[in-house]
């Protein structure tokens, strides 16, 4: 059984283009709807309490829901962007912020706002992504497409 896989690549003024979009923009979609995905099972699995390792088990209920708060925004955000929705790529800067904020936060053992205790190796993780996604919907010819 073969399964063939479609995608419609041309180059465009912008550079390579997946179904009319940019080649970064199909990458970013994708990568945040596994982060999305990731963070939504994860925090359903926190509130059902499925861990039974000790270093998770005792997780704060407001760890829980942020996590699951973030895969779910993270999702909705990524549907957004990829339809071309302004507010996909507003929703997108601001979440990869909050998250920036609330992870160097955590990495410099400083009690944030929230009081979401964030796991430093996961701080460590999601900080050089977040930039890395912020640097990408900064670019000129991304912020021009959303109309930034």
């Amino acid at each position: 059984m073969t399964i063939r896989m479609h995608v419609n690549m041309k180059r465009s003024e912008e550079g390579v283009s997946v179904r009319g979009r940019f080649l970064g923009i199909a990458v970013l979609v994708v990568v945040q709807f596994i982060v999305g995905i990731i963070h939504v099972l994860f925090g359903f699995a926190l509130l059902s309490g499925s861990f039974s390792v000790a270093s998770y088990s005792m997780m704060p209920t407001v760890y829980t829901i942020y996590t699951l708060v973030y895969g779910w925004l993270t999702l909705f955000f990524t549907y957004l962007i990829w339809v071309g929705k302004r507010s996909g790529w507003i929703g997108t800067a601001a979440v990869s912020l909050f998250v920036i904020l609330v992870d160097v936060l955590a990495v410099l053992d400083l009690s944030n706002v929230l009081g979401i205790p964030s796991p430093k190796v996961a701080a460590i993780g999601e900080i050089p992504f977040s930039i890395l996604v912020l640097v990408y919907l900064l670019q000129y010819h991304v912020r021009s497409k959303y109309n930034i």
